[in-house]
């Protein structure tokens, strides 16, 4: 059999870029490319949010996963489904029926990759020793950034570059795409010949021993104010995710700046990205030095004052390159820093003797909190205009500071955890 850690400096990065790409390019390079293709922002709203469905889901058959065949035959077959679902996206652009045909598609992908995700991350702690596990974990989660680099930037540059080349939106899209599709063959190739086999099939408990871990997790103390908090903890966030992009793109008789999609690529995915890195670092820092208790406030502020700043683009229409390249630094940063309180408590909620399956539950309740109020962010949107939704995105962070007052977790929580897991 062969051992573990073995070419783990192999199989790390390009198993968690591979995790990264799909992922970033349902959530939010679907939301660019549906914009530049005359779709309106309440149809782009409710259409890919829709996609975190299979995040949401995912708690629910990660037991199949375990049950049947290996974690590597799993996720190798799961990232060729990305791959020839992104080539259904590719091919079917230029066509009328575009809309129906690249949503089934890009449900596909997110199916796949919510699936890869199971797969991947228990490939990762069956090949590693412990040690291991803690070593490599930052390498794993530089790699997924690159990843949201090389998707919402490089890949949406490289999709702005055509448009003005071509002067066909569907047309480059779906150059990109097909680009797209055969990057993740790469990737997949990479991985087959990189990840070592491993034909461990994890012990799961069967219908019975589930129903004991969905019984243990809701029969958590004060469980109730807790799923209320993460499902409200990124309310704004979750609605200006979808519509920041379109903000930067509308022309200025709709309320926007009028970017052309190559400095979207550039401002959001690539300097977004950089600074959202650093701020999850920091924040990871703070925590593992301090605890949770003292910047769990501070890390909510942090998620969503920035957000006034895009209140203040919208209502001035200021579209100075540094006013908006600041802003977009500024909110992504402190999206970084503000999550990073989130992901710890998620690990507090999930301690006990199923942590795995509680901790894919509590993530479940987090892609439900984005999911939701996506849906119904356009809407908004298009009924108050950019200057009033971007002031409600700021008044949707009261909901999870009210309830910071009724979730329970001991003050040094995060010590050391942090570094570990954020």
């Amino acid at each position: 059999m062969t051992p573990k850690d073995a070419r783990a400096w192999w199989w790390v990065p390009s198993l968690y870029f591979t995790q990264g790409l799909p992922y970033i390019l349902v959530v939010t390079v679907s939301v660019i490319m549906y914009k530049q293709l005359g779709l309106g922002n309440a149809e782009i709203g409710l259409y890919t949010s829709w996609l975190y469905l299979p995040w949401v889901l995912k708690p629910l058959w990660s037991p199949f996963v375990d049950l049947t065949g290996t974690k590597r035959r799993w996720f190798l077959w799961m990232q060729l489904l990305i791959s020839v679902a992104l080539f259904g996206v590719g091919v079917s652009l230029p066509t009328n029926a575009f809309l129906v045909t690249t949503l089934a598609c890009f449900w596909m992908v997110a199916f796949a990759s919510a699936t890869n995700d199971i797969a991947s991350d228990g490939y990762y702690m069956i090949a590693l020793s412990e040690k291991k596990q803690s070593f490599f974990v930052g390498l794993r989660s530089t790699f997924y950034r690159l990843a949201m680099i090389t998707g919402q930037g490089l890949i949406v540059i490289l999709a702005g570059y055509l448009e003005q080349r071509l002067g066909d939106p569907a047309r480059a899209w779906s150059i990109t795409m097909i680009f797209t599709s055969f990057l993740m063959v790469l990737l997949t190739v990479a991985n087959f010949f990189a990840t070592p086999v491993y034909e461990v099939k994890s012990k799961q408990a069967t219908g019975e021993g589930f129903v004991t871990v969905l019984r243990g997790f809701f029969q958590k103390p004060g469980i109730g104010w807790a799923i209320a908090f993460i499902l409200t903890y990124r309310l704004g966030e979750s609605q200006l995710v979808k519509m920041a992009a379109p903000f930067l793109l509308d022309t200025p008789g709709a309320g926007g700046l009028e970017y052309s999609t190559e400095a979207v690529g550039t401002i959001y995915g690539t300097l977004g990205v950089i600074f959202l890195s650093i701020g999850g670092i920091l924040g990871g820092i703070l925590i593992s030095r301090d605890g949770l208790k003292k910047w769990m406030l501070p890390m909510i502020l942090a998620l969503n004052l920035p957000n006034l700043l895009y209140a203040i683009l919208a209502w001035t229409g200021t579209d100075n390159l540094w006013a908006v390249s600041g802003t977009v630094i500024l909110e992504q940063f402190g999206y970084g820093f503000g999550f990073a309180a989130f992901l710890v408590y998620l690990i507090y909620i999930a301690k006990g003797p199923y942590k795995t399956a509680h901790y894919a539950l509590a993530t479940g309740f987090m892609a439900l909190g984005m999911m939701l109020p996506g849906m119904v962010s356009g809407y908004i949107q298009e009924s108050l205009g950019y200057p009033g939704f971007f002031v409600w995105v700021v008044v949707a962070a009261f909901p999870s500071l009210i309830l910071l007052k009724y979730v329970r977790y001991p003050e040094d929580f995060g010590k050391k955890i942090a570094e570990k897991d954020v």
